[in-house]
């Protein structure tokens, strides 16, 4: 097995084969002590990973000189005290970096220990909101007003107790109908140490998101419905984020995907993969699984998108990106107006809806389309995991 050196010389060699002889000359500045050439360095491979595409091989070796000139900044800035930055440095390069020098980032992050996030104290202010913005959205009526038309008054999505795997294979993963299941993760330390605001600070105060979070990580664990078909899992991801906070209408290419509601409520409406042409698919190749049809309440601000904890990449040249919280407008079709002569087939969509408690499990069957509405402060973990016995539907 090569040795951290040896990596990192393999890695010099091959950007030099890519033409990058200025991130070279960098590099070998930085690991002689000079920061200017590390966040030089660092400038470049971020430049490189945003420029255009180009073969696999080269893309991968880029961000695995990302990684290195992370590392090399991290160091620096630790050496002269600045802990915050390093942290900053270290959880870029496992956002952004490959997976070459990821068990050195690893041990780097290990190495600087708690930072001052986990000392500084909760104010009695801010825990008294964050209990306030967890207890939101129970009122029905409130929630209907913010809520697309007809909401929870088509066909809500089944529930049951904490069904055995063979259950949930005969009556709904064999089928592709989604199910809610309940008191299924009960026995998770996340069920009641993610409540606690000052636990989240002192684990994660200081941390950069999306990053992998491992203290997190050992507060789940992975539900045994992800066996179903002989499943393999593939990503898992927590999502965290206000109330009002939107996810778009969308649908998971391919995989199965097991939503876990560890804090707070969400709404979710779902519509079959069958009456996907109905949902207006975006055009563009890359936002294909992205629906033009767009929820929203013309007299409320709408955030996209969550933060993101990347638990575990679980393939090592995986890059899950960033998810930025943004407000924004809407410019798309909207249901609560829908123009029946530019959109004629969304109207008369029939969807299931539901509102997910805390402690709930949503299966959501391969290509569903889903819409996410966080009615209060809320923490969520999604389970993706590919079969080799697909349901017959499957494609």
């Amino acid at each position: 097995m090569a040795t951290g050196g040896e990596k990192r010389a393999a890695l010099l060699r091959q950007i030099t084969e890519e033409g990058g002889f200025a991130f070279v000359a960098s590099a070998e500045k930085a690991a002689a002590g000079d920061l200017r050439a590390a966040e030089a360095a660092r400038e470049m491979a971020w430049e490189q990973l945003h420029s255009a595409p180009r073969a696999e091989a080269g893309a991968a070796a880029w961000r695995d000189a990302y990684a290195l000139a992370c590392l090399h900044v991290a160091g620096l800035r630790a050496a002269a005290g600045d802990r915050s930055a390093a942290l900053r440095a270290l959880d870029m390069g496992l956002i952004m970096g490959g997976g070459l020098l990821r068990a050195e980032l690893d041990d780097a992050i290990a190495g600087l220990g708690r930072g001052e996030a986990a000392a500084v104290p909760v104010a009695d202010g801010d825990v008294q909101r964050w209990e306030e913005g967890i207890a939101r959205g129970r009122d029905l009526a409130d929630v209907l007003k913010l809520l697309p038309v007809n909401s929870l008054s088509c066909k809500q999505i089944e529930r049951r107790s904490c069904i055995s795997l063979e259950a949930f294979i005969r009556d709904y993963f064999l089928c592709e109908s989604p199910v809610i299941l309940s008191g299924c993760i009960e026995h998770w330390p996340a069920r009641t140490k993610w409540k606690d605001i000052k636990y989240l600070q002192s684990i994660a105060g200081d941390r950069t998101i999306p990053v992998q979070i491992k203290e997190l990580h050992e507060d789940i664990s992975v539900p045994e419905y992800c066996l179903a078909g002989g499943g393999k899992l593939q990503s898992l991801n927590a999502w965290f984020g206000p109330h009002g906070t939107i996810t778009p209408l969308h649908h998971d290419p391919h995989h199965n995907h097991l939503f876990a509601q560890v804090l707070g409520r969400k709404y979710v409406r779902l519509y079959p993969a069958s009456i996907s042409v109905g949902l207006y698919p975006n055009p563009e190749s890359m936002l294909s699984n992205t629906s033009q049809i767009f929820f929203w309440t013309p007299w409320q601000p709408i955030f996209i998108g969550t933060l993101m904890f990347n638990f575990a990449s679980l393939q090592s040249k995986s890059i899950h990106s960033v998810v930025i919280l943004k407000l924004c407008t809407a410019n798309k079709v909207d249901l609560d107006n829908i123009d029946e002569k530019e959109h004629p087939k969304t109207a008369a969509l029939e969807f299931m809806d539901c509102i997910l408690e805390e402690g709930d499990l949503l299966y959501i069957p391969p290509k569903w389309w889903h819409y996410v509405r966080s009615l209060s402060i809320s923490f969520s973990v999604s389970f993706w995991w590919r079969t080799s016995d697909l349901p017959s539907g499957s494609s």
